[in-house]
Formats: C-alpha cells, structure tokens, sequence
C-alpha cells in the first residue's frame, strides 16, 4: 500500500496549509525582487553586477573548470534533462493508475515552463555582456529557466518520493541530490557568467512557489476526494 493512502484527511489538510504557507513566502519575496529587477533598482544591479564580474575574472583563467562547469550546466543539469525525469515519474504514476496526479505533475512542469517565458518576455532582462564570454546564452535573464525548471522538478519529484514513503537511506540520497542539483546548476550559471545572481534566485524563488502551489492544491483535492468516499 502507499504511503499516500495511508494519509488521514486532517494530515493531508495540514500538508496543504503547510504547503500554502510556504508558497506565499516564496510567491511574495519571487514577486518583490520582480519588481526590484524590473525597476533596476540600484543598490541590487550594483551587487548584480559586483558578483558577476568577480566570477568571470576568475573563469576566463580557469579554462578547465568552465569546461566542467559546461557539461554540468548543458547535460546533467539541463532543463531539459529535469523535465525527462518529471516525464519518467508521469509515466510511473500514470502506468500504476495514480492519474490525477500523474496529470497534475505534468501540468505543473508544463505551467512553470510557460511561466519562466512569460515573465521573461515581459521583464526583458539583458544578460551579462563580456568582451571575453566563456559561454553564451540566448533569450531574456531573469528568471534563470534552468534554476526554475531545476527547483520544480527536483521539488516534485521529493514530493513524490515522500508521498510513496521512501526509506530513510532512499530519502537521504534524493534529498542530497535535489539540494546539489538546485544549487549546482545555480553556480554554473553565475560562474559561466550568463546569468546575473537575482536571475537565479528569482528562478529558486518562483520555482519553490509553484512546488508547494502544487502540493497544497493536489493533497487538498485529495482530502475532498477521501471525504467524498467516507461519506
């Protein structure tokens, strides 16, 4: 049996507050530093701009590092390699009938992709410019897609993980490897200087609101739905 049936309405109407709450902080502080962004509010361009230049004095010396940190940034923690991973676990769960939230996991990956574009588009940030780039990026900066699609993919499949009770050893190593992937891929972004620092936290930002947007949404369904077969 799952771990999700086993779940008590009121534990899984807990979750849901406890997840709300948590998505409110990130949704407020990921809509504040928008605004600073959009506004180009000095003090924040100015550490923006302190960090990144640090940064790539230090990688145009270090050929060797940038090289590692481009296959880290193009291959292990790709956006698109994230969302093959949310795929397999939709595959999963819609293979062993868990199809609402089969469905529910994709429509938050597909809406956070959607989402990152969108307010890209609209903010229009420009990427740091250098006269000796060690790497390239296209389209708008902020928010950072790959530490978005990093932190929404690693924070759904955790969830998905807790919910189908993972042992501790099996739990320990996801949770060691989402919190290396999420900041990982953050730090290659700034060190191959495509990105400046608000760009990325902007993407954790928003990323951790949608996750727990998403758990609060789905395990609060669920208590309706375990209502409606108690009844």
């Amino acid at each position: 049996m799952h771990h999700s049936q086993l779940l008590s309405r009121p534990d899984r109407i807990r979750t849901s507050r406890q997840a709300l709450r948590t998505g409110t902080v990130c949704a407020a502080l990921s809509l504040t530093l928008l605004v600073l962004v959009a506004a180009r509010w000095s003090p924040l361009m100015s550490l923006d701009r302190t960090v990144a230049d640090a940064l790539h004095r230090r990688a145009v010396t270090e050929p060797g590092l940038v090289h590692v940190n481009r296959v880290l940034t193009d291959w292990l923690w790709d956006p698109w390699t994230m969302r093959a991973l949310i795929a397999v676990a939709v595959v999963a769960l819609w293979w062993r009938g868990a199809r609402p939230l089969a469905g529910w996991v994709a429509a938050t990956s597909l809406f956070s992709s959607l989402l990152q574009q969108g307010i890209k588009a609209a903010v229009g940030r420009e990427r740091p410019q250098w006269s000796d780039p060690v790497d390239s990026a296209h389209y708008a900066a902020f928010p950072s897609g790959h530490a978005l699609t990093a932190m929404v993919s690693c924070g759904l499949l955790l969830w998905l993980l807790r919910r189908h009770g993972a042992g501790p050893r099996m739990w320990r190593a996801a949770l060691v490897a989402a919190w290396v992937s999420v900041l990982g891929v953050g730090v290659t972004r700034l060190y191959l200087g495509v990105h400046w620092p608000s760009d990325v936290l902007g993407g954790w930002l928003l990323g951790a609101a949608l996750v727990a947007f998403a758990v609060a949404g789905f395990e609060r369904y669920e208590s309706r739905e375990q209502r409606s077969r108690d009844v």
